[in-house]
């Protein structure tokens, strides 16, 4: 597997998912990317949701999956390496494509009274990320200081993978802020930039 097919996969998912973030919130009527959340612009009952859903986020779960599991095959067998990654794949790349399958009901039902089994594996999906995912990311960045060239990244993954904590406790502690929005696009953002990131390494690994 060539490392330049694995930093494409990468980088696929990463546009795929902001793109539609974007183009999701430009075609929802009054829609606020610093108050609302990511999943009501493709809720059950929204306009464009079907799409944005089967054309955006799924084959944005799909290229992350692929980057994640793929790039297992091209490092040094490391139980922290395996493990971060794995648990990227699963939590990031296969979640974001069973919140695709199932959406939240409309409006994301924040009370959750009488939720849809859809809204049901979508928020265990989404709390499994949020949970998971920053902790990978930490593995994944104390096992990569020890691979050619690898301080620098190794460093930003911590760094993000920190971040993230942050700013999923200040999601769970303040669950109806107005700013909701930011702070879950920021938790994304920090993630979607180590992708980036880590990608490019993967191009620059076997150089």
């Amino acid at each position: 597997m060539k490392t330049n097919t694995i930093f494409w996969f990468g980088i696929l998912g990463v546009l795929f998912f902001v793109i539609t973030t974007l183009v999701g919130g430009f075609l929802f009527p009054n829609y606020s990317h610093i108050q609302q959340l990511i999943s009501e612009s493709y809720a059950t009952g929204t306009e464009n949701g079907f799409y944005l859903r089967i054309f955006g986020y799924f084959p944005s779960g799909l290229f992350l999956t692929l980057f994640a599991f793929l790039t297992l095959r091209i490092l040094p067998k490391s139980k922290l390496t395996t493990t971060g990654f794995l648990g990227f794949g699963l939590f990031y790349g296969i979640t974001t494509i069973i919140v695709s399958i199932f959406p939240c009901d409309e409006g994301c039902n924040p009370e959750f009274i009488n939720p849809s089994i859809s809204q049901i594996i979508h928020n265990i999906s989404g709390g499994l990320t949020y949970i998971i995912v920053p902790i990978s990311l930490i593995l994944i960045g104390i096992s990569l200081k020890h691979y050619k060239n690898g301080k620098l990244i190794s460093k930003l993954s911590i760094f993000c993978g920190l971040l993230a904590i942050v700013f999923v406790m200040v999601l769970i502690n303040i669950p109806n802020a107005n700013n909701i929005g930011l702070y879950q696009r920021i938790f994304e953002g920090t993630i979607l930039f180590w992708v980036v990131n880590c990608a490019l390494y993967i191009k620059r690994y076997s150089q």
